[in-house]
Parts: C-alpha cells; structure tokens; sequence
C-alpha cells in the first residue's frame, strides 16, 4: 500500500547526524490533510484518495469548490489532489506528518522555479564562443540552425531560447530524515523542485532501491 501527503515547502537547513556528520535537508509544511473523497473502481472507474490541505474561508472559493467539502463535512481547503494506492481511509480521516516515519524513501513531486525567458547558455547549457577578435557578437547566441535548400526549416524541439522553469519535476528516491508531528513538519535529505512556498506532493517511492 503507498503513502501520500500535500505539504507545503518551508525552505533549507542543515542538521548533525549522531556520528557528527552534516546532513542537508529541505523542510515540508506536510498536512494535515483530510480526505474529501474517496473514489473507487466500482463508482468512478479507479481507486483513489482526494486529499485537501491549507483551510480557507468559504468566500475563497465559488459554489462548486464548496460544495464538494460541504458533502464531505470537511472544511474548506486551498488545495485538492488526488493521489492513488492509499487504502483505509474514509472520508472525513487526517492524514498527518507521521504517515511517514524515518529512514522512509519518497518521491517529491512539484513545480520548478520559473526563470523566464532565458538564452541557450542557461536553459540547456551550451557552449558559447570564443570572446576573441574575428568572432564578432554572437557569443552567446544558439549556432547554426542547421537548415539550407533542404529542409529549409528549423525542425522541432531544437534547443533554442525561451521560457525557462515552471514545470512539473518528480525528484526519486529521497530519504525523510526526522518527522516532527508537532510542527507538522517532515525533513528530506536533499533538495525538493520549487520556491520556498510552493505545494509539493511526497509519496511513497515508486523505484526504492
């Protein structure tokens, strides 16, 4: 059976192992998270669980958002996400940080800083020109784009400039260090995709060594 959690990503830090050593780790704001529904195949064609996180005020959300949690008798929520192979919950259940425990490998799914429109150097990494006489000022423009007579067109997905970030990233196999259940919170070892602030999912590994 997996585990999920909706949190919210509180930003870096660092803290010392039992053997001295220096572990890096990214705190989750993780839940708590009430089930709103609870789908299955017989009804909706798949099992799943719809999980809720952040309370809002009712006048934050229009009459179909509300009425989802008014039939569930749960209280409103900024989020919702679905999230599949959680087994034993109803609706009106919490999910909370201890889902979790230490030594767990997740998952972390989010949205990627954006960086906006940015050049070829920064967005794949490639190689500018000499900075020299002769080369003239094109150093950090893409090259060639490889078209003449045939096909006289640039093709598809060719790395060139544009919109950079802001993308759904999944980092694998992560290691949660601590889960503070007081403070709702869940440390991982590394680093998680996103700004400080942004919705993260954490979920059972799918490819755990």
């Amino acid at each position: 059976m997996g585990k999920a959690i909706i949190g919210r990503k509180a930003g870096m830090t660092q803290i010392f192992a039992a053997d001295g050593k220096v572990i890096p780790v990214t705190v989750v704001e993780a839940g708590p998270c009430p089930v709103v529904q609870v789908k299955t195949a017989e009804t909706d064609g798949y099992a799943a669980l719809k999980l809720g996180f952040l309370e809002v005020k009712e006048k934050d959300l229009n009459k179909p958002e509300l009425g989802q949690f008014k039939k569930a008798n749960v209280k409103p929520c900024k989020y919702l996400k679905e999230v599949r192979d959680m087994e034993g919950y109803s609706v009106g259940d919490v999910v909370k940080a201890d889902i979790f425990a230490e030594g767990d490998k997740v998952d972390v799914a989010g949205v990627s800083k954006g960086h906006g429109f940015t050049g070829v150097i920064k967005r794949w990494n490639q190689q500018r020109l000499k900075e020299t006489h002769g080369v003239g000022p094109v150093h950090r423009e893409p090259g060639s784009m490889g078209s003449i007579s045939d096909p006289s067109r640039v093709f598809k997905h060719k790395h060139l400039a544009g919109q950079y970030g802001v993308e759904n990233v999944t980092v694998l196999n992560l290691e949660v260090v601590r889960v503070d259940l007081a403070r709702n919170a869940i440390l991982v070892k590394g680093a998680i995709p996103g700004p400080k602030g942004s919705i993260v999912t954490l979920r059972t590994s799918v490819k755990s060594k």
